[in-house]
Order: structure tokens, then C-alpha cells, then sequence
């Protein structure tokens, strides 16, 4: 079994791990980190975030991004899994409060 990826959310610097099969919302919220998101199925948006780093691949055939905003690495996080450690620009990422 391999190690999980690591996820670095940035500006907040949280390194989250996420286990294989897990989206990168989900290994987030369970790692005590909120990004913004509604709908969990890659339509409304709401978690958009920009891929400064690393590569992802897609649950769904195609999320809802435009080619252009894909080609300028926004990604998903609801809907994207890693293909090995992944750094996320999330200026609206916040710590979870218990």
C-alpha cells in the first residue's frame, strides 16, 4: 500500500494528507481545513481553486470548468484526486472550528 499524497493548501500552509479514493474536498474537511464548497459534484463551482503544483484526475468525465480555466490550472476539489502530492491555492480555505 502506497503512502498517501500530500496536499499543501496555500496561502494558510496546511499540509493535509490524502489517502487514495478520497477527493481532495474530503481529505480537507477531515483533516480539520474548510474549503468552500455546495453542490460535491462539480457543478456549481463553489470550491474552485487554482493547481499551483502536481496533477489531478477527475471522478466525473467533465467537471464544470471551462477548457480555458482548466488550461490556467483551476481545478475541482470536490471531484479531484491526486496523482501524487498537489499544491492548491485556497485564499477561502479556514480551519475547521470543533
Amino acid at each position: 500500500m502506497s503512502d498517501p499524497a500530500v496536499m499543501t493548501i496555500l496561502p494558510g500552509g496546511w499540509q493535509v494528507p490524502v489517502s487514495a479514493g478520497h477527493s481532495l474536498l474530503q481529505a480537507a474537511l477531515a483533516a480539520g481545513v474548510r474549503l468552500p464548497s455546495s453542490c460535491r459534484n462539480g457543478t456549481c463551482r463553489a470550491c474552485m481553486c487554482q493547481l499551483s503544483s502536481g496533477q489531478v484526475r477527475y471522478r466525473i468525465d467533465w467537471p464544470g470548468l471551462l477548457a480555458d480555466e482548466k488550461a490556467e490550472g483551476w481545478i475541482l476539489p470536490c471531484v479531484a484526486e491526486p496523482l501524487g502530492d498537489v499544491t492548491l491555492q485556497a485564499p477561502a480555505a479556514t480551519p475547521l472550528m470543533g
